[in-house]
């Protein structure tokens, strides 16, 4: 509808009359709508629009410049009028149908893109899903043949399993044969020893049996038992030689550590000629191992004897090699012969707990230290105690001959060191300086120094000369110091301490150096023929 624009001059209406004038011209539908409509009616239903029948009004009134006005404000606020509605005096301003149908036809272009990104993520999904589908697929296969695969591994473990089983008896008479061989081998290769050495032992059997006729009394305090028609008497032994043996010392180092006993090991003794140490331990047991030999296992086991009730504190190798003496706190000295296949042959009873023994250089005799401050002398051919020597006051730890000697060396708990003359049963001389019950006491080669030891880790080097003095101190301490040994030469003394060392001491520089190796306190320590060092602990 066009209207065609007339200048007029301005014309005044008053208040009363522009609303009469609105009210006549106004249809009933507009008139009547007082009332805010619904919320659910989104564009009311009007017979005409509203910017038309303003202008109506406002040409049929004749105010041409209001209309101009009204055209500049209505169509320069038509953009907001697309967004929202507003109330203004209580009349409801709505957009026109063109307007609503560009606002729902962009909403519309929105829900088609929205649409369309949808249906090509769903496509995608499909394809993912189809994918996933066959992988699914494809790795269900594959977990059906592993795990046919792995039945039948299953089914061969068990026959496998079943054939071993046929094996172990078979394995097990490998062993128990590969054991007897060893054994049999052991004890051919001592008896074979005792025959060259049996020549030496006839010419000290003869020159013991000319000297029956010579009583052995003595007039010291000690306890000499009744003579008996078998006892032999103690052998004159000549001195072996004076001067040090040049054997070269290989340097000390670990090699290598064998696993001999489930409980603790209190004491090792190394076989007289031969790579071989036995052990004592905890266990009442002893076991004889090959240090090393020739197509050998380094740490077999050769021989193993059990018979004592109680725990095993000591061991010595009868001087032929061919017998092993064992010490227990069941108060017993056993004698083992190996050509007996390692049996018992001699039971040597006492009241009181034995702490260690030693074998006379002719093989006849066995001293023995006991708890009762006592050290006894026993005759192995008439298997009595022939010598009773009673002179320290606390518990005798320890008991040694000196090599190619008659004399005797024992230490106590009572701080002192005493040297016996065997045949006549009489102290000969006290050493005195320790401040602490001494626990172990030797004699190198040459019979001319003693080192002992005691429970606060001092030891003392003596001159078998002159007892009344040591001649030298060393300091292991503060944990004790449970045994000494001397090396083939005499030069190096080797100590077996509390701390888990071996300490060695250089005998004539006093210098001393520490062997780790264990984790617990190391009990007894020995050197191999060559000099180098063999130690076991309470581990």
């Amino acid at each position: 509808m066009s209207v065609r624009r007339t200048e007029r001059a301005p014309e005044v209406f008053s208040e009363e009359a522009f609303e009469e004038m609105l009210m006549e011209a106004a249809p009933p539908t507009a008139v009547s709508r007082n009332l805010r409509p619904s919320k659910q009616q989104i564009v009311p239903k009007i017979p005409e629009a509203v910017d038309d029948f303003l202008r109506n009004v406002l040409q049929r009134a004749g105010l041409g410049r209001t209309m101009i006005s009204f055209e500049e404000e209505w169509y320069g606020s038509a953009q907001k009028l697309m967004t929202q509605t507003l109330w203004r005096a209580g009349v409801l301003l709505v957009p026109d149908a063109l307007t609503h149908r560009q606002l729902i036809q962009a909403q519309l272009d929105t829900v088609h893109r929205d649409t369309d990104l949808l249906r090509q993520e769903v496509l995608h999904a499909g394809e993912h899903l189809l994918r996933t589908q066959r992988e699914r697929d494809f790795y269900r296969l594959q977990y059906q043949r592993v795990a046919e695969h792995k039945s039948r591994l299953m089914e061969d473990l068990h026959q496998l399993k079943k054939h071993l089983q046929s094996y172990r008896p078979a394995l097990r008479r490998l062993e128990d044969t590969i054991q007897e061989a060893i054994r049999k081998k052991m004890l051919l290769s001592l008896k074979k020893d005792r025959v060259q050495n049996s020549k030496a032992l006839n010419q000290q059997d003869s020159q013991i049996k000319k000297e029956r006729s010579i009583k052995s009394g003595g007039t010291g305090p000690q306890d000499t038992e009744a003579p008996h028609s078998d006892d032999t008497g103690v052998p004159t032994c000549s001195r072996g030689p004076e001067t040090e043996h040049e054997t070269m010392e290989t340097p000390l180092s670990l090699s290598y550590s064998i696993r001999a006993h489930k409980l603790p090991i209190s004491c090792i003794h190394l076989h007289p000629r031969k790579l071989i140490v036995a052990s004592a331990s905890d266990d009442c047991s002893w076991r004889l191992w090959l240090l090393q030999a020739h197509g050998e296992k380094v740490g077999q086991m050769v021989l193993t004897g059990e018979g004592h009730s109680d725990w095993l504190s000591g061991c010595s190798f009868h001087p032929d090699g061919g017998k092993l003496a064992t010490t227990s706190g069941d108060s017993t000295v056993r004698l083992w012969d190996f050509s007996c296949g390692g049996g018992c042959v001699l039971t040597l009873s006492h009241s009181r707990p034995t702490w260690g023994c030693c074998f006379h250089s002719c093989g006849h005799f066995l001293a023995s230290c006991y708890a009762d401050r006592t050290a006894r002398l026993w005759d192995l051919s008439s298997q009595r105690c022939t010598l009773t020597l009673r002179r320290h006051t606390a518990s005798v730890n320890s008991v040694c001959f000196l090599p190619f000697s008659d004399l005797l060396l024992t230490c106590s708990a009572d701080k002192t060191l005493a040297l016996w003359d065997a045949r006549l049963g009489v102290c000969t001389a006290i050493f005195q300086g320790h401040q602490h019950p001494c626990n172990h006491s030797t004699c190198s080669m040459a019979g001319h120094t003693v080192a002992s030891c005691d429970s606060y880790g001092i030891i003392n080097l003596w001159d078998i000369r002159k007892p009344a003095v040591s001649m030298a101190t060393v300091d292991a301490g503060p944990r004790a110091a449970n045994q000494v040994a001397f090396s083939p030469s005499g030069r190096t003394l080797a100590v077996a301490c509390s701390d888990g060392l071996v300490r060695v001491v250089e005998v004539d520089s006093l210098v001393s150096s520490s062997l780790p190796g264990h984790r617990d306190s190391v009990q007894s320590v020995a050197f191999d023929h060559r000099g180098g060092g063999c130690a076991v602990s309470r581990e």
